[in-house]
């Protein structure tokens, strides 16, 4: 850790288009939900986003990026929380957006959250991979990370890879390389579909639901009067995962993955997207 904040420092010295957040305060806005998003001390490490059934809540970056590496620690909805959905992801405007997507799906007690991914590119999305994670996210603060650069997108959790989208323009397979996009985290109600395909619907009797946000940390490009500059010693820029890594990321999908678009023949029954062979 050590070495990562004199990184992040040098990077920040070196590059004013380069950021390094650490503080909700003076890196965030609540943009909604009415009060029902906190900061908790002074410092701006503590975020809590409340849900209601009359609101939800959530929070942005001040910034857009054009690649970037974000990661924040979070505790999600204890007990029942069917029919909510806590998020972590990243997001372009307009009606042709990007996206990539950190969503945990809550469940009634005793069962398990399920962490579902997805990326967007030019407002089709399409690619969801879903894990349930080894571990009870509700218990205790877990890192979970999204490092977007133009070869790949690197989803981890507590510094454990879990899926990685590889950039297959080339095959015709679109990827976000383009449009800038701000940092978004939200708490709100879907139980329409979120569990058990909305079978499960919320109970409002345990409102209001709350998860809770520490020690966010964006470092990327930031986008400003049409262009961005990217340091060129940023590790994150070139990250891709190594032997040990892929053998992690393997393991994981083979015990904790619970669906995978690309193992989806129903779904695909003229054969499943290029990027999955």
């Amino acid at each position: 850790m050590k070495s990562f904040a004199f990184l992040v420092l040098f990077l920040f010295a070196a590059q004013s288009m380069s950021v390094y957040a650490g503080s909700f305060h003076k890196d965030v806005k609540i943009h909604w939900g009415d009060g029902r998003g906190k900061i908790h001390d002074n410092e701006g490490k503590l975020l809590s986003l409340s849900l209601d059934k009359s609101s939800g809540s959530g929070f942005q970056s001040n910034q857009e990026f054009l690649y970037g590496k974000a990661e924040v620690q979070m505790k999600l909805v204890p007990g029942n929380s069917a029919g909510t959905v806590t998020t972590f992801y990243l997001k372009s405007p307009g009606t042709t957006w990007d996206e990539i997507d950190f969503e945990f799906l809550g469940n009634i007690s005793g069962h398990p959250y399920t962490l579902h991914t997805n990326v967007y590119t030019k407002g089709s999305g399409d690619k969801e991979q879903q894990f349930h994670l080894w571990f009870d996210p509700t218990a205790n603060f877990h890192t979970y990370c999204i490092t977007w650069n133009p070869q790949r997108i690197i989803f981890t959790v507590d510094g454990v890879p879990i899926r990685e989208f590889m950039n297959a323009e080339s095959r015709g397979v679109p990827f976000p390389t383009k449009q800038p996009m701000r940092l978004y985290a939200s708490l709100w109600e879907a139980e329409h579909w979120a569990t058990r395909g909305g079978l499960e619907k919320t109970d409002w009797s345990k409102a209001p639901f709350t998860a809770f946000y520490r020690n966010y940390n964006v470092e990327g490009c930031v986008w400003a009067n049409g262009k961005s500059a990217c340091p060129a010693n940023a590790q994150w820029f070139t990250q891709k995962l190594d032997s040990n890594s892929q053998t992690r990321m393997k393991g994981v999908q083979s015990k904790y993955m619970v669906y995978n678009y690309c193992a989806d023949k129903k779904r695909f029954p003229r054969g499943v997207p290029p990027e999955c062979s």
